[in-house]
């Protein structure tokens, strides 16, 4: 007699929502439904209600496993040190997931592992001596510039022959005596050896960490 079929493992929360990351890394977050899920699942949508309260429930679980993978910062750290390993690891997820940034800012209603994201970040901040609102504004101000360059770099020419065959494609298509600084700029990377967006991420990081730290000095004196 041929062997039984073993029986599928069950459903779980878990199981859920990281079918549901799957799915909004391959397809986006707005292909995400509770009929597209249940059918990836082999379930009826109806059945994943044992599991999620509703669609919010699911956005928000989404987003506490992706915060999941970001380091959080210790309150022992150095505040530049604390924030400049979370902008990194941070900028490592949402490449992983470039719908989780948005999605992260935009919702109203929040999972654990979210409260406790903000509350690790705004605590290391307010424990190096930055006033309340100081420190509401630098944790958005690094936020912006990560979700910011991540959503940049989706669009930013590659380092390899495409990305260089795109900017010799571009300076070609410019008119030079109208256009000398972006022919300039098209110029300096058609004949670059690649783009370095790890330094570029860097640059930027350690300006924004500078200047917070000017305006934190300057407050406590």
């Amino acid at each position: 007699m041929p062997k039984q079929a073993q029986a599928a493992a069950p459903l779980t929360r878990d199981k859920v929502l990281r079918v549901a990351v799957g799915m909004a890394d391959i397809h986006g977050i707005e292909a995400l439904s509770m009929r597209v899920l249940g059918r990836q699942l082999g379930v009826e949508a109806m059945s994943l209600y044992n599991h999620i309260a509703n669609k919010d429930d699911l956005l928000d679980g989404m987003v506490d496993l992706v915060i999941d993978e970001i380091e959080l910062p210790s309150l022992d750290a150095d505040w530049r040190e604390a924030m400049r390993s979370r902008a990194y690891s941070a900028r490592a997820a949402f490449t992983r997931h470039p719908w989780a940034a948005r999605l992260i800012d935009s919702r109203t209603s929040g999972g654990p592992g979210r409260l406790h994201y903000f509350e690790a970040v705004l605590g290391v901040l307010r424990q190096a001596g930055f006033t309340v609102e100081l420190a509401g504004r630098a944790f958005s101000l690094i936020d912006s510039y990560i979700y910011g360059f991540g959503r940049q770099s989706i669009n930013m020419p590659s380092g390899d022959e495409r990305g260089v065959q795109g900017a010799e494609d571009f300076l070609r298509a410019l008119p030079p005596d109208t256009s000398p600084y972006l022919a300039e700029m098209a110029a300096a990377h058609a004949t670059s050896p690649g783009y370095d967006e790890a330094a570029d991420f860097a640059f930027g990081l350690e300006l924004i960490l500078d200047g917070l730290q000017r305006i934190l000095d300057s407050s406590r004196s």
